[in-house]
């Protein structure tokens, strides 16, 4: 790029596709990861519904995807994210791995966020008759409130450095423009300003969940 005015037009389309893709994988991290999140908590807590094979077997299928880097995730599942999404490159695409991935990460930190609950005001509500369910909707989740919402500002800053390296294989966004026009193009310009972008971004998701978290404290 010769300059910024040639540069805006790429930029602003990489965001919207970044915007894209964190929207879609977060949504489904939530949608997905919480309730996985609430079951490895429950089956392996002694005092609510301790279940030792069940949770061993959601420990395993969690921590074999976390082992994959994200790179060869998503050139592995490429003829699923193919298949399901009817496209091989471009955002929507690239969310499918983005999903998979961030799934087990932030079921992982809903679960560390369970365990930072105090077994006292469980086993009260154990005591006082109430069932598991009504245990974990009205007692772990406003407990864990805050630890919850750091670790959705946690799982969306993984989502966004993810979709940076989905760039490599044409999942558009800010990391698909710094390496096809930034790396491949020998662009100083544009790779120095996708990496201030980039950090920029970060900074405001970090600031946005600080900022939602200590409200939800001063409640």
């Amino acid at each position: 790029m010769d300059n910024f005015s040639q540069l805006w037009p790429l930029l602003y389309r990489a965001l919207l596709e970044t915007a894209l893709m964190v929207s879609i994988s977060i949504f489904f991290a939530v949608l997905i990861g919480l309730p996985l999140g609430i079951l490895l908590y429950i089956t392996q807590h002694p005092l609510l519904f301790k279940i030792k094979p069940l949770n061993a077997t959601l420990g395993w299928l969690v921590n074999i995807v976390r082992s994959f880097p994200f790179i060869i995730l998503i050139v592995a599942i490429m003829p699923f994210a193919t298949w399901l999404v009817n496209a091989s490159h471009g955002p929507v695409f690239a969310s499918v791995a983005l999903s998979i991935a961030a799934v087990p990460l932030f079921a992982r930190l809903v679960e560390s966020s369970f365990n930072s609950v105090g077994d006292g005001v469980i086993e009260a509500s154990i005591a006082g008759g109430a069932p598991i369910y009504l245990i974990v909707t009205d007692v772990l989740l406003p407990e864990a409130k805050n630890s919850i919402t750091q670790a959705i500002t946690l799982t969306i800053i993984s989502i966004i450095a993810f979709s940076a390296t989905a760039g490599v294989v044409g999942g558009g966004g800010v990391g698909d423009l710094a390496i096809r026009y930034g790396y491949y193009r020998y662009d100083t310009l544009t790779m120095i300003v996708t990496v201030i972008v980039l950090v920029i971004i970060v900074q405001i998701v970090q600031w946005a969940g600080d900022f939602i978290s200590n409200r939800a404290e001063e409640r």
